[in-house]
């Protein structure tokens, strides 16, 4: 069958879909409206040439420099969405498993399923970008300056390519999904992951080579190499933390799997022993927000002191608002970011239990309590995450180190520190609010459901 042919299968499926996937339809509207909005103040503040005064930003804007700063996290909060129309994807292709063997029965082979499934979240990324436009369109209207032509162009163009990168994230996350001509779906079982000594060692010995370079004293290239070095610490940290995410699940669950006499942990670490990177897939975003999100409340304490030690030293007021200004929107942009990843980590959890409803009604049937449930769900997040958000706050306190030793200033600590903790109750908060779907998923009617 054509491309157009499967087009035309997904809008009719899109147009039959019952009340969750129109709540699954709703989530990955939501996401690519966020991604376009980022996308299109990205193209628009780019488009801007030269140096400008905007009624706003307290300054922040008008400096080339710093517009490109804005412009970089602008493009980086575009990861967390893009994990959370992984995740959406995901849930669609549990909930439309019926519909997916009918295909099957009437002929689709396995790729072109998920190629329909992919084009399903295609159709609703585009409502999304379509509202991700109108709202861009009505605040570049509202401002005293005219937009450049080509912001409008760039903006169109990315209104266009959202859909596209949709159906690409939607098609990847669906590349394990088999749907059977008898309704049955699953999912092909992940490959080993790396070990732990690899996923957790190689990344610290990196950022401690690099640290060791960045901090050397006299060395004139030491102010260049520092943002190389905060890339590098963010990218090589986050990946070793979701490789430790996963790797940790697999060995808590062999460890405590035949050992433990508590319910909710035998449930928990047995999960966990079954599909150890689903949890990392959950994480990803959420371990990277928290490293970078470590080193600017670092950062943040050190460039205040370091302002202060300066205006102390020399007498002359400093700009204090406008550095305020600036970690105080980075800070908004991390916060956003996490409240992605969790919406994300949600969806992730949700997915989870729908695959397993007819696992936990019949548990539930046999005499489980609901409390043991919930307490083995919540440590199926606490279990996985800890270690991962251990080597996070490594990562983040790394770069806000280096930076410290560099302006000659104190480390700071307690702030930094309570950033993990934030994240690691907010993670729980948002795995628990899948509980009244954990509630529904054990009804003993859910016996009856493949």
């Amino acid at each position: 069958m054509s491309v157009s042919s499967d087009l035309r299968l997904a809008w009719l499926l899109t147009r039959g879909a019952d009340r969750l996937e129109r709540r699954r339809a709703v989530l990955t509207a939501l996401g690519a409206t966020a991604a376009t909005g980022f996308a299109c103040a990205a193209v628009a503040l780019a488009s801007v040439r030269g140096q400008v005064q905007f009624p706003y930003g307290n300054g922040l804007l008008d400096q080339p420099g710093t517009r490109r700063g804005v412009v970089a996290g602008l493009l980086l909060l575009l990861v967390p969405v893009l994990g959370f129309l992984g995740q959406c994807a995901r849930i669609g292709a549990v909930h439309r498993d019926r519909r997916l063997a009918g295909l099957r029965l009437a002929g689709a082979g396995p790729k072109q399923v998920r190629r329909i499934a992919a084009l399903e979240a295609g159709l609703a990324c585009l409502t999304g970008a379509l509202i991700g436009y109108a709202g861009f369109a009505t605040a570049a209207l509202s401002v005293d300056r005219a937009v450049d032509p080509v912001a409008w162009l760039g903006a169109a163009v990315v209104t266009l390519a959202v859909p596209v990168l949709g159906v690409l994230v939607s098609a990847v996350a669906l590349r394990r999904v088999i749907a059977s001509p008898l309704g049955h779906v699953r999912r092909e079982g992940a490959g080993r992951g790396p070990g732990l000594l690899l996923g957790l060692l190689l990344p610290v010995v990196l950022v401690m080579l690099g640290a060791g370079l960045v901090l050397v004293r006299g060395s004139s290239g030491t102010a260049a190499s520092l943002p190389l070095f905060v890339v590098g610490a963010v990218v090589l940290s986050g990946t070793g933390a979701i490789w430790v995410a996963g790797t940790a699940a697999r060995l808590i669950g062999r460890r405590f799997a035949p050992r433990t006499e508590r319910p909710a942990v035998l449930l928990a670490a047995h999960r966990l022993q079954e599909d150890p990177w689903s949890a990392a897939r959950s994480h990803a975003a959420v371990i990277l927000v928290t490293v970078v999100g470590v080193g600017l409340a670092g950062l943040r304490e050190v460039v205040l002191d370091q302002l202060a030690a300066n205006e102390a030293e020399s007498g002359v007021p400093q700009d204090v608002g406008y550095y305020t200004y600036g970690l105080n929107l980075t800070a908004t942009a991390v916060l956003i970011a996490l409240l992605i990843s969790l919406a994300a980590l949600a969806a992730g959890t949700a997915e989870s239990l729908s695959s397993r409803r007819r696992a936990l009604a019949a548990q539930v049937a046999a005499g489980v309590p609901r409390r043991i449930l919930t307490r083995a769900l919540l440590l199926e997040t606490a279990l996985s995450l800890a270690p991962a958000l251990v080597l996070a706050t490594l990562g983040g306190t790394a770069i806000h180190t280096a930076y410290a030793r560099i302006a000659g200033q104190s480390v700071p600590w307690a702030l930094p520190l309570l950033v993990p903790v934030g994240v690691g109750a907010a993670c729980l908060l948002a795995t628990a609010t899948a509980l009244p779907l954990l509630h529904r998923s054990t009804h003993p009617s859910r016996l009856r459901v493949a």
